[in-house]
C-alpha cells in the first residue's frame, strides 16, 4: 500500500506524516509512506490545500488535520 502526504514540509504536513505512521503501526499495516513536496505532483491530485492525505492514489482529505479515528479507517480500506 502506498500513502502520500502532500505539502510543503509545514508542521502541519510532517504532524500528518506522523499521525500516518503511528496508525500504520498500531494497526500492523506495512506500507510505503511518501512526503511529497513538489508543487506538479500535489496540483496533480487536485489538491488546493494542504496538508492532504493520499491513500492508494485517493485524496482522502486536504486542508486539515483528520482525526486518528478517520486516518486509520482510511488506512484499513486502503490496505483491502
Amino acid at each position: 500500500m502506498k500513502i502520500e502526504v502532500l505539502g510543503s514540509g509545514c508542521k502541519r504536513c510532517h504532524a500528518l506524516a506522523e499521525q500516518a505512521e503511528a496508525a500504520l503501526k498500531e494497526l500492523g499495516i506495512q506500507a510505503e509512506l511518501e512526503h511529497v513536496t513538489d508543487l506538479k505532483r500535489i496540483l496533480g491530485y487536485g489538491v488546493l490545500s494542504t496538508p492532504a492525505l493520499v491513500v492508494e492514489g485517493k485524496v482522502k482529505c486536504q486542508g486539515r488535520m483528520p482525526s486518528q479515528e478517520e486516518l486509520k479507517a482510511w488506512l484499513q480500506e486502503g490496505a483491502r
